[in-house]
């Protein structure tokens, strides 16, 4: 049988035998990443962009300002609002109308990262205590899926909120209201520096940065949100096959040390349009 209709017809043996040799279908390893790219300030009507690559999957994020009321029992804080959308643009497997499943669960996982690693503090988004705060809507879109969007979505937000520019704001003492000096901008203040690293169980291998064939074929999967200092921020395990002990160890290990990777790639792309 040809290997384009053994793939078909048995995808699961077709992917084993790769597995055996220790390789994947695309070539990659067990423990190999697809090639990132990150470009930010793409959206010039956003306060704050990102596109994000990560081998096929592509995920764009723009970030935008607007004032609100702080909360009642919060007046010094602000609200970050992260939104996923995964349109059928992305894949054939999403269908148009309100948000599936999988993106809702994407939007709420992007929520308890944000809350978790307080890459932003709330506080830093009060403008007048009690009266005026900033409210940030962070739209996540997939242009492309193929498999580990989350891994995209957290390394999207993070170089978007590093491209956002804020206005410098005062209330006029006569009139009340807030007044916009669009010339004179001031940059986030990024606290902590999260990054989501995605694992897929196999039989007893664990693989990371899955394809959307991989997480499709998959008995589990897993994602960890590492911090700057090596701290855990989050892990995401929706169900599947368990993971314990030294596996799960071996995944944080592999989580750091792809940390290290993207804010190398983070830092060196934040430099070059520093430049600009």
């Amino acid at each position: 049988m040809a290997a384009g209709g053994f793939r078909t017809v048995e995808p699961l043996e077709y992917y084993r035998r790769f597995l055996k040799e220790n390789c994947r279908p695309d070539g990659r390893e067990l423990g190999e990443f697809r090639t990132t790219t990150v470009n930010v300030g793409s959206i010039t009507t956003a306060d704050g962009s990102a596109l994000v690559k990560l081998g096929n999957t592509t995920v764009i994020c723009g970030i935008k300002a607007e004032f609100a009321a702080p909360p009642a029992d919060s007046s010094n804080k602000g609200y970050i609002v992260p939104n996923v959308d995964l349109p059928p643009l992305c894949s054939s497997r999403f269908r148009p109308g309100p948000p599936g499943e999988e993106a809702q669960a994407a939007s709420q996982f992007m929520a308890d990262v944000i809350e978790n690693s307080q890459v932003v503090r709330k506080e830093d988004l009060c403008i007048v205590d009690g009266k005026l705060a900033w409210v940030l809507y962070c739209d996540l879109i997939c242009l492309d899926y193929d498999g580990n969007l989350l891994d995209a979505c957290v390394c999207a937000l993070l170089a978007a909120l590093k491209n956002v520019q804020l206005p410098a704001v005062r209330i006029n003492e006569e009139t009340g209201l807030a007044e916009v000096n669009l010339k004179e901008k001031t940059a986030l203040t990024v606290r902590t520096e999260p990054v989501a690293a995605s694992f897929v169980l196999f039989d007893s291998l664990v693989i990371v940065d899955p394809t959307a064939e991989e997480e499709d074929l998959a008995t589990g999967t897993v994602t960890i949100v590492t911090n700057e200092e090596g701290e855990l921020c989050s892990v995401h395990k929706p169900g599947g096959s368990a993971l314990m002990g030294a596996r799960l160890q071996d995944c944080i290990g592999r989580a750091k040390t792809r940390h290290k990777e993207v804010k190398k790639l983070l830092d060196k792309l934040i430099k070059s349009t520093e430049g600009t």
